[in-house]
């Protein structure tokens, strides 16, 4: 009778993408919690069910990583983004679509906007080895298609006449806040902010400020349209 062949256990060397997927996704949510300088390599490891050995086999020190999940989350989101303004579109849509795909990315990462908000304050006081890597890699890229997308839709009469990089700035900002204030969000509103629904209609108030602060008066018939498509999608999150 031939030997069954043991398959590798989740956890070991033998199944090296889901054990490198199950150690960022914890460590995600460790150094979000802790700060890189607090988090434990050992509360790591055991949240995603491998020993202490198996993390340094993959990833060497803690630094490294700290690095990997940085990496992780920009690279998500540069890649979310970017699909939306690659795509064939007049630059109105294309802008709504980027603000959506930055929102729902956060929105199924929402401890995503504390580790970046950790890391910012990292690289203010003490210096960071990768903000300028993420920028460079990740993030400028984004932001010079952005850019381009605004100018093209001033130049086409659909965008009222902004700065380009203080608008970006701005609506990021709207973005990342409610998921890096969903503690203080909670007790003013006497709501869970990360409740569907209250995701949902934060998702519309968000569309809707972009289009109201951007559109131009000229463009209102096609701007109307998009509020009305985006009050639908609201509705059909909220279901």
């Amino acid at each position: 009778m031939t030997a069954a062949i043991a398959k590798p256990k989740p956890g070991s060397r033998g199944k090296p993408e889901e054990t490198r997927e199950a150690i960022l996704d914890a460590a995600l949510k460790e150094f979000a919690q802790e700060g890189v300088a607090g988090a434990r390599t050992d509360a790591i490891a055991r949240a995603a069910g491998v020993n202490k050995a198996l993390l340094y086999y993959y990833y060497g020190d803690k630094e490294t990583l700290y690095g990997a999940v940085l990496d992780t989350v920009f690279s998500g989101l540069s890649s979310a983004v970017t699909a939306a303004l690659d795509s064939h579109k007049e630059p109105s849509e294309k802008i709504l679509a980027w603000a959506g795909a930055h929102f729902d990315y956060l929105a199924n990462t929402p401890v995503a906007p504390r580790l970046v908000q950790r890391e910012l304050m990292r690289a203010g006081r003490s210096g960071s080895p990768h903000m300028r890597r993420l920028a460079e890699r990740y993030m400028r890229p984004v932001f010079v298609k952005l850019v381009e997308t605004l100018k093209a839709g001033m130049k086409a009469g659909e965008f009222r006449k902004i700065d380009p990089v203080q608008f970006i700035l701005s609506t990021i900002a709207m973005i990342v806040f409610y998921f890096g204030s969903t503690s203080m969000i909670a007790i003013m509103t006497q709501a869970d902010p990360l409740a569907p629904e209250k995701v949902a209609e934060r998702r519309f108030a968000v569309l809707d400020t972009i289009a109201a602060a951007l559109f131009a008066k000229t463009s209102d018939e096609g701007a109307a349209g998009r509020i009305a498509s985006l009050r639908a999608s609201a509705e059909r999150r909220r279901k």
